[in-house]
């Protein structure tokens, strides 16, 4: 059991971790044995992201103090909660983790980007976009392809060229 003050500590460090987080993920773990939760966990720090098991009513008020209006308490089973200051990392962890683990009973509740709540479905959504380094991956390869096809039709040209003039000197030799 813990002392009221060990309670104030604990909801004080999810307060911090949520205000730092940009995307909140509850799930309920009811039924996943301790390894595929310590799995998670892995997965989710190996992106910069964590994962915080608490009673509803220490994750309600760390909820409250961080200003994110969700309820914990209307949420169904043990409800642990993934964050992330990536938008979608949280998510799309989880939902793989899902999809690996058929066999667990383990289910996305709902979420929170930023202030904003999110369903279940609109978490899973979320999950299916694509993450900010692969977004940036996209707009480098936008915003190459352009100078790439340039390049390669300046070559063209002057291979072209060369080919021309090697032509007019085996005529005349």
């Amino acid at each position: 059991m813990q002392t009221k003050q060990q309670k104030e500590v604990l909801v004080q460090e999810v307060v911090d971790k949520i205000k730092d987080s940009k995307a909140l993920v509850f799930a309920n773990y009811q039924g996943v044995n301790v390894k595929d939760i310590t799995e998670l966990r892995r997965e989710l720090r190996k992106s910069g992201s964590g994962w915080q098991v608490l009673k509803k009513t220490l994750l309600n008020i760390a909820l409250k103090n961080a200003g994110v209006e969700v309820n914990s308490r209307e949420l169904s089973g043990q409800i642990g909660v993934a964050y992330s200051k990536d938008e979608v990392v949280a998510a799309k962890t989880l939902a793989d983790f899902i999809k690996s683990h058929k066999g667990t009973k383990f289910t996305i509740e709902g979420g929170s980007l930023g202030e904003k709540n999110l369903s279940a479905v609109e978490v899973q959504a979320l999950a299916k976009l694509p993450s900010q380094d692969e977004l940036r991956g996209q707009l480098v390869g936008t915003l190459q392809a352009p100078i790439s096809s340039f390049v390669r039709v300046l070559g063209g040209n002057i291979s072209g060229f060369v080919r021309v003039l090697k032509a007019i000197e085996e005529q005349k030799a």
